[in-house]
């Protein structure tokens, strides 16, 4: 039976996992925790489809069009298309593996309307759709587990993959409980490891999603894509821990955004957009929110009490719990912070990478997104992609015998022994934290040259002193191990937002405000000795 690793237990990895099972594969589903402890339970607004109750007027191919309008036309056509043509037979799937989608008074599904889009096409379950999604796969992950075709693991984490002659043969993982490297062998390699959140420190998003595994597949050789897309998402709550995200389904209900002047409330996104003009993508609303240099605030206490104890009952204890707020009385203020990562690993239609047998689904992937993300396609490529890669490994021939890595993996585990017994007591997560400091800095939702450089030269010192500083092992291994990787990512980030030279959906540059024909590309970059190369690529757009 073939074997099929896959790193990341979220929706993209369990979807994948399931649909490698039910074409007979053996699959090891690998994480550090339980999937209820992934960073898909926190997506709570929904998931895009076009069906047959869809409203009035609408069709996929105005899905297409406005995923591809959103993301500033830099997604491949044909991607797209597969992904809106697939989100009905995704709904199906997802309901009859028993997600709970929310119906309306007529008992038929219940819309709502997210930014960037030209219809009410986001199904939603209240405001945990993400986390209805994730019970439901994960039960499913047992039934499968139950018949001997998928296997979990827990409390082990992506260290290097096995890759020769451009081809992966599996990965080396590090088990938490036996602080060792275990090599594990595969017929495919599947990432499914979530965006970059410690790029960037406080996010909404989860800390376990680092970017450390793209960032050492990087440095092994793979292709990244699109890095300087690194989507703001307008409404987040500040909480001493974290940026706690406002769903975009309280502007989907009605909420609206405003500022004073005085006593006066300003409600600036309708006056400059009109009446839609608090559903505009992200990008636009965040760099909005910042220009107005005023406490901005987001209202939905107009809607009856009963409607948001029904519709967004999540944003209303998010709001009391962490700050006091009655969002049925008071409006909610809100800041713009680092959502989402449209950039990640370059891959094909069928999510293959640069290297052969090497997989990249869910947000550790550059695809479906371009420029900027719309609401509600998160969740839709997460479930598309894990398709995608699993029909596309059932598809080959993938009896490659692999070479001998006995060496490899007896240098990285000395490697890793030396770390572990250090015994300093400076901490890796202070270099983390000083990465953190930079990226918001100078490549935060406003970008220049000058910045951008100066960026570059501060990730370029702390790369240059990582390998020669002690890490405190009592912290985390992990923490240790995957900083260099982390930075390494991080300056690549750096480097390609500096190398386009115009504004194009969330990357935006005050030297240069518009956007250029020539740029109507994806960026690609390599690593090869420490070197750093950056290309325009048409096929990801036109063959994609």
């Amino acid at each position: 039976m073939r074997e099929i690793l896959i790193i990341g237990n979220g929706i993209s990895g369990m979807m994948c996992a399931i649909r490698c099972a039910e074409h007979g594969l053996h699959v090891r589903l690998v994480a550090p925790g339980p999937s209820e402890q992934s960073q898909s339970v926190m997506a709570a607004g929904g998931i895009n489809a076009v069906t047959e109750d869809h409203e009035d007027g609408d069709a996929i191919d105005c899905h297409v069009e406005d995923t591809l309008k959103g993301g500033a036309y830099i997604a491949g056509r044909n991607s797209v298309y597969g992904l809106c043509s697939h989100a009905e037979e995704i709904i199906q799937y997802l309901e009859k593996i028993g997600t709970v989608f929310t119906i309306n008074e007529k008992g038929r599904p219940a819309f709502r309307a997210f930014g960037g889009q030209s219809h009410k096409r986001t199904y939603y379950c209240g405001s945990s759709t993400g986390k209805q999604i994730v019970s439901a796969l994960t039960m499913e992950c047992r039934r499968f587990e139950g018949q001997g075709l998928i296997t979990r693991v827990q409390r082990q984490h992506f260290y290097s993959a096995l890759i020769e002659d451009g081809i992966c043969y599996g990965a080396i993982l590090y088990d938490e409980k036996s602080r060792t490297l275990i090599p594990v062998y595969a017929d495919a390699l599947v990432m499914a490891t979530g965006g970059q959140n410690c790029l960037y420190g406080k996010t909404t998003g989860s800390g376990r999603c680092d970017g450390y595994a793209v960032g050492k597949l990087f440095m092994q050789g793979a292709v990244l894509k699109n890095l300087e897309f690194i989507q703001y998402h307008p409404t987040t709550l500040e909480t001493p821990q974290k940026r706690m995200l406002v769903s975009e389904a309280v502007r989907g209900e009605g909420g609206r955004l405003f500022y004073f002047d005085g006593e006066k409330k300003v409600y600036f996104m309708e006056d400059k957009f009109g009446p839609r003009g608090n559903l505009m993508t992200r990008d636009v609303i965040s760099r909005e929110i910042i220009s107005t240099g005023k406490d901005v605030f987001l209202d939905i206490s107009f809607m009856d009490k009963k409607l948001i104890d029904s519709k967004i009952p999540e944003v209303r204890d998010l709001c009391e719990k962490y700050r006091g707020i009655d969002i049925s009385k008071m409006p909610i203020p809100v800041a713009p912070s680092v959502h989402f990562f449209m950039g990640g690993l370059a891959v094909h239609k069928d999510h293959e990478s640069s290297f052969k047998n090497l997989y990249g689904i869910g947000e550790c992937a550059s695809m479906y997104h371009g420029a900027n993300r719309l609401g509600g396609n998160s969740l839709l490529a997460a479930c598309y992609s894990g398709m995608v890669a699993a029909d596309s490994i059932y598809g080959k021939n993938l009896s490659e015998k692999h070479p001998d890595f006995t060496g490899f993996i007896s240098t990285e585990q000395k490697n890793l022994k030396k770390r572990l017994n250090s015994y300093s007591s400076f901490a890796a997560m202070h270099i983390r934290d000083m990465l953190a400091d930079t990226m918001r800095e100078h490549m935060s939702i406003v970008r220049s040259e000058e910045s951008l450089k100066q960026g570059i030269e501060d990730v370029s010192y702390l790369l240059s002193v990582v390998d020669r500083i002690n890490y405190d092992p009592s912290v985390s291994a992990y923490a240790n191990y995957s900083l260099k990787g982390i930075l390494t990512l991080g300056k690549a980030a750096l480097t390609c937002a500096q190398a386009r030279k115009e504004s194009r959906g969330a990357h935006y540059r005050t030297d240069y405000p518009q956007s250029q024909k020539e740029y109507e590309t994806a960026t690609l970059i390599s690593y090869e000795n420490g070197n750093y190369k950056v290309s325009l690529d048409m096929e990801h757009v036109y063959e994609n």
